[in-house]
């Protein structure tokens, strides 16, 4: 089955930040839905629509809720496979995923103060509405970060990674951490599930969340999951109320460590890529570009660094902005 996720560019970045060893930005913005998340749903919406088919199923219809990026990849991966969508998105959802999801073609309601809400509301009223006016469709749910699916097509980062490097002469001894954003720990699953089968299970990784998003951070403090109270954030597509149970099983066998920067951190990182490198991408994805420029002191976790060593940013992307809320944006931040 050919998926609509493809390869991205790794792009050494070192020339644009005065760090202390090389810095290489993995592309995932590129991604056709403009975010990672459609390397998951690719599979996890593939694997459903055969499965569907071998069973004979005479219609299929894809469910899912985000805060927008899921909602959009799984929107594209139906298209893709010529299956309807229904995404529930919270009502902090960026006009910008809303446009997105429009022109794919997806059935869109809003619903919710953030995700957590937003998926309730999607598995207990919207999927059981619907089963009762077309009970021969089968119903497929997509949760956003939280299925075994996903994470092996996130893998694919590192898969793809691997041999980027190897194409660029970079031993994987040089390679001296991954560092990441996390809402509810998908993109965290993904990138360890592909260090550990592609033989680099020693690279550590480090885990970026806002001081308004923290669930990863205050489960570490806590010394087991928790679920936050409220998720009031700028970085809207981070605002995961609590991270799955597969990401604090990971969390205590691979080396990781979580940080967490203010949301205007992360905006800042929005402003800078897109000054540096002339692409909007969403604040979730500038918080892992501030750990590169501003907030370089977070990568101390990796020990002393050398000017061979290497770091690598996944740039995850994201496509609820746009350039009027880019200016939104620089207003915050002077403030």
């Amino acid at each position: 089955m050919v998926a609509p996720s493809t390869n991205t560019s790794l792009v050494d970045v070192s020339s644009k930040y005065s760090g202390p060893c090389r810095f290489l930005f993995k592309n995932e913005l590129e991604q056709p839905s403009g975010s990672f998340k459609l390397r998951g749903m690719s599979k996890l919406v593939g694997s459903a629509v055969e499965k569907a088919k071998l069973e004979s199923s005479s219609s299929v219809h894809v469910y899912t809720s985000s805060g927008g990026n899921a909602g959009i990849a799984a929107a594209y991966a139906s298209k893709h496979h010529n299956v309807p969508c229904t995404v529930v998105l919270p009502v902090t959802s960026k006009q910008a995923a809303l446009d997105a999801l429009t022109l794919l073609g997806a059935t869109v309601v809003i619903h919710g103060a953030h995700w957590g809400e937003a998926d309730t509301y999607l598995k207990e009223v919207v999927m059981k509405k619907d089963q009762k006016i077309q009970p021969d469709t089968l119903a497929i749910y997509c949760h956003p970060f939280d299925n075994e699916i996903l994470w092996e097509g996130h893998a694919d980062i590192v898969d793809d990674l691997a041999s980027q490097l190897k194409e660029i002469n970079v031993s994987p001894s040089n390679v001296k951490g991954l560092v990441c954003s996390c809402g509810g720990g998908g993109l965290y699953n993904g990138i360890v599930t592909g260090l550990r089968r592609n033989n680099l299970s020693e690279v550590p990784v480090l885990v970026l969340e806002t001081n308004q998003t923290p669930a990863f951070y205050q489960s570490v403090a806590a010394g087991k999951p928790i679920v936050l109270p409220k998720v009031e954030t700028l970085s809207t597509t981070l605002g995961a109320p609590y991270i799955c149970e597969k990401t604090w099983e990971i969390f205590q066998s691979h080396p990781t460590f979580v940080e967490i920067m203010d949301d205007l951190d992360a905006v800042q990182g929005t402003i800078d890529y897109y000054e540096d490198f002339g692409a909007l991408v969403e604040p979730a994805c500038g918080i892992t570009v501030a750990a590169a420029n501003k907030k370089q002191e977070l990568l101390s976790v990796f020990g002393e660094l050398k000017p061979d060593d290497v770091i690598v940013f996944i740039i995850c992307g994201g496509s609820g902005i746009l350039s009027e809320l880019l200016e939104t944006y620089r207003g915050l931040v002077a403030k």
